[in-house]
């Protein structure tokens, strides 16, 4: 029974939920002595006595025998704040006991927001809350996890096949947990709690804010605070409507006139400044394509001389 798992840039090796595709992965578990660098192959085949197929599983040498090796996976614990003050928080629902807070006991954590922190002593009650502090103050609404890596046990199974070249040849390997399954008419059990799920999460609302009387009175203007209620009523400007003199009319219109060809002017100035870019630019693409084509025509010169040179040398 193998455990796949991965080398990461540290010499930590990943364990693997599923073989790669088109990569090359580890795979651990226990077997005969080999030296290394002696090849294998694994191959499935059916306990069918009526069908004899078989299929490669996988290929692949021996890289080491160590029993010492560590597998290990990542694991996420979550916690929620039930008690806030400055910059420290009292946490719950992470751990179930003292006994594992005192394992984590200086772990980074971090809210979902981002905030960063540090597990640092267990609480006697409620069991597996502990007391944390974080770079700055967190809110009852923050998320808290801990991202951390667990060993992963190497099961210690090794049946060796040692009657396979018997003269009846009557040997059959143990069969499948799928053929079991097939067997006996039995589904894949299904863990609830391996199912993706969709994170629905409530869009959080902010209370309005509010400025002290006090604290208004010492503001400047500027930084006051203007808060005006809504309009039920429309204004009168709105209803009437405004009707301009003459004069004004004409100012207007002059004013219009002058804007429309002051934009017409600057569309024409980008235009121009467009074309004229891309010319320069066609310019500059033909004296590289002349750089690159003498500078090929040179190498080739250089090595023609170059093997002439050599075979002279040689003979």
């Amino acid at each position: 029974v193998s455990t796949q798992s991965t080398g990461d840039h540290n010499m930590r090796q990943r364990m693997l939920k599923y073989t790669p595709e088109h990569m090359h992965c580890h795979s651990t578990f226990y077997g005969p002595l080999a030296p290394p660098n002696t090849a294998f192959i694994a191959t499935q085949g059916s306990t069918d006595k009526k069908t004899s197929t078989f299929r490669i599983v996988a290929t692949g040498v021996v890289l080491s025998l160590d029993k010492t090796i560590d597998v290990v996976k990542k694991l996420k614990l979550t916690g929620t704040p039930y008690k806030i003050f400055k910059n420290t928080a009292f946490l719950k629902g992470m751990f179930s006991s003292v006994l594992e807070v005192s394992k984590f006991e200086g772990a980074m954590i971090k809210t979902v927001s981002g905030i960063r922190g540090q597990v640092k002593r267990a609480l006697s009650a409620p069991p597996g809350s502990f007391r944390a502090s974080f770079e700055d103050k967190i809110k009852l609404s923050d998320i808290v996890f801990l991202r951390c890596w667990v060993s992963v046990d190497i099961p210690k199974f090794y049946a060796p096949v040692i009657n396979l070249l018997t003269a009846n040849k009557t040997w059959s390997g143990m069969r499948t947990v799928a053929e079991l399954r097939r067997a006996n008419g039995e589904t894949i059990p299904v863990n609830k709690d391996s199912l993706y799920k969709d994170i629905e999460r409530k869009p959080q609302e902010f209370r309005p804010l509010k400025v002290p009387k006090n604290l208004q009175k010492s503001l400047p203007f500027k930084t006051k605070p203007k808060m005006e209620k809504k309009r039920t009523k429309e204004l009168y400007t709105t209803k009437r409507a405004v009707v301009l003199e003459p004069g004004e009319k004409r100012l207007t219109t002059l004013m219009q006139q002058l804007l429309t060809a002051q934009k017409e002017s600057d569309k024409k100035k980008l235009e121009k400044k467009k074309r004229e870019r891309e010319k320069h630019q066609k310019e500059l693409d033909k004296i590289e394509e002349k750089r690159s084509t003498h500078a090929k025509q040179e190498r080739k010169k250089f090595y023609q001389k170059n093997s002439k040179k050599d075979k002279m040398e040689m003979d």
